[in-house]
């Protein structure tokens, strides 16, 4: 199990402010094993229970609450981070479990059970929340990530875009996902993910761009759109 703890902050830039940051901090942070050219793809799948307990409490700014989530970098992968994400005052614990191929399916049809055999307190803890508050599938998002790291604080920046997502399919490791956009395509979400403090230099840069802080997670952009849809 891995465990994270720290303060993140959101904003919503522009595809121009993306491209002009992300080059200045190619210079000074060490960029992600995973970018590439354009950065790596993420897909993941959200849980929650039969009322949208999760959900209505994000939308209410509830100050202790949760997110839980099934993670694939690659749909041909043959694992999956299995991940819950609590608010605590303005931190953030993220927990991540990795789960075979095979057991994210299980998981997929809300069969929880592949999570005992795993000797990890975590995954005892999740098996026994999911199972005993119903949590079940709920949505797929997907998106674009270009991410830089600042070894000094575990500072965190991230750039995601290409953002869609899907509640008719929640098979991750799909490569036939039928999604839909749930932000403008020229829309980015500037992350910065930091333990106790930022650097200067970092919050110089950030305070530079043309922003506004997000309050939403793209969790919510993605089931907003669909209570919309409905309603």
């Amino acid at each position: 199990m891995n465990r994270v703890l720290r303060e993140e902050k959101k904003f919503l830039i522009g595809i121009h402010e993306f491209i002009s940051k992300s080059h200045q901090l190619q210079k000074v942070l060490i960029e992600d094993s995973h970018n590439g050219t354009h950065g790596y793809m993420i897909r993941s799948l959200y849980f929650d229970t039969p009322y949208d307990d999760d959900f209505f409490e994000k939308q209410a700014g509830t100050e202790f609450r949760r997110k839980i989530r099934l993670r694939v970098y690659d749909p041909n992968s043959d694992y999956a981070m299995l991940e819950m994400k609590q608010k605590q005052g303005e931190r953030q614990l993220k927990r991540s479990l990795r789960v075979s191929r095979e057991d994210a399916e299980s998981i997929i049809k809300c069969n929880y059970s592949p999570l005992l055999k795993y000797n990890d307190p975590f995954a005892s803890e999740i098996y026994a929340f999911m199972q005993s508050r119903c949590y079940r599938p709920c949505t797929v998002v997907q998106y674009n990530r270009k991410a830089f790291i600042a070894k000094e604080n575990k500072i965190r920046i991230t750039f995601d875009n290409k953002i869609v997502a899907t509640e008719s399919c929640f098979d991750i490791f799909s490569d036939r996902l039928n999604m839909s956009p749930v932000l403008d395509p020229y829309d980015v979400v500037l992350e910065v993910k930091y333990n106790g403090f930022l650097l200067g230099y970092i919050r110089e840069m950030i305070n530079s761009i043309d922003k506004s802080e997000l309050s939403v997670s793209k969790y919510i952009l993605a089931r907003q759109n669909a209570y919309q849809t409905h309603i």
